[in-house]
């Protein structure tokens, strides 16, 4: 049932500030680290994000070849580190979930992935010692009892940079920290903090006339690198990451179109065993918010709302 009642431990410990007993490997699991139960699928992987990401042919290619490259070498030398940037329901945690599902047999279920939320588990400024200390611990133990371990760290934007700080060694080219190998383990980090600057990218290239599809990843490169990481305290250490080399791919991701988010309530509906209905697409695509406010090209929300919304126009 997923290591959610490790999670929910772990955030009661942070949050109260109270003793968490330490990792103990001996401990005897259902799942195990072995081929049994982590196998990655490339074939899988490809046609996942073909088929249900949409509006994203920036990030797509990058993702491909970052977890394919990391996945079919033995011998890395540093965990594979990606920093997902972006607008809010563009696909962000839908890609670590393919990722996920391609990787573990449980997918994001699996108990070698561990999902942290900055404002759930570490909410607290004056805790921020307790929790570098308890995430230190808790990444270092089960890469110890897994070296193929995915860590996804979600709103990093609202997280306090001492608490990432924490990990920083976990990323590097380091043989090992402290005994410990974490060549094979994969670190994931979501953010909306650069929103701003990817939205205004697509809006120039839409004013000026310019395809979407024409978007490459130097647009998004030249516009950040001006202004990511300045507006907020909570970024200086993705800067500081980015500038020693820590993470190893930077994917934006666009704000997205009416047309995909039609694309969105299709598949949607698919997962759900329903027949996808393209009137029924179009109405829940026309009532969501789109900007700018008269010419309505992006969704506000992106796809993150689909699946709350479909079921007022169903029809049973």
């Amino acid at each position: 049932m997923k290591a959610m009642h490790a999670f929910l431990l772990i955030c009661i410990v942070l949050t109260c500030g109270a003793q968490v007993k330490a990792f103990d490997p001996t401990v005897i699991f259902e799942q195990k680290c072995d081929f049994d139960w982590i196998s990655f699928r490339a074939a899988g992987l490809q046609g996942d994000l073909k088929s249900k990401l949409f509006g994203q042919h920036v990030a797509l290619p990058i993702i491909l070849k970052a977890v394919n490259g990391f996945m079919s070498n033995d011998n890395s030398e540093k965990p594979l580190v990606l920093s997902l940037h972006g607008p809010t329901g563009t696909g962000k945690n839908f890609v670590s979930n393919m990722i996920a599902d391609n990787i573990y047999k449980e997918g994001i279920n699996s108990r070698f992935v561990h999902v942290f939320i900055s404002t759930l588990h570490f909410p607290h400024v004056h805790q921020i010692d307790t929790y570098k200390s308890q995430l230190q611990q808790w990444i270092k133990g089960n890469v110890t009892n897994c070296g193929r371990s995915m860590f996804i760290f979600d709103e990093v934007d609202k997280m306090h940079p001492g608490v990432i700080d924490s990990i920083k060694p976990y990323l590097d080219y380091y043989n090992k920290v402290d005994g410990v190998s974490y060549r094979k383990a994969i670190f994931i980090f979501l953010s909306n903090a650069d929103e701003e600057g990817i939205k205004q990218t697509a809006l120039d290239f839409w004013k000026k006339g310019q395809d979407r599809s024409e978007i490459r990843l130097k647009d998004m490169e030249t516009l950040l690198s001006t202004t990511a990481f300045k507006s907020k305290k909570s970024d200086i250490w993705i800067s500081s990451l980015i500038e020693q080399n820590m993470v190893d791919f930077f994917v934006p991701f666009l704000p997205l179109e009416y047309t995909h988010v039609v694309q969105c309530v299709m598949a949607q509906m698919k997962t759900k065993g329903l027949e996808p209905d393209p009137e029924v697409a179009h109405k829940v695509a026309s009532d969501l918010d789109y900007f700018p406010k008269f010419e309505r090209v992006f969704s506000v929300s992106g796809c993150k709302t689909i699946t709350s919304r479909l079921h007022f126009y169903i029809h049973y």
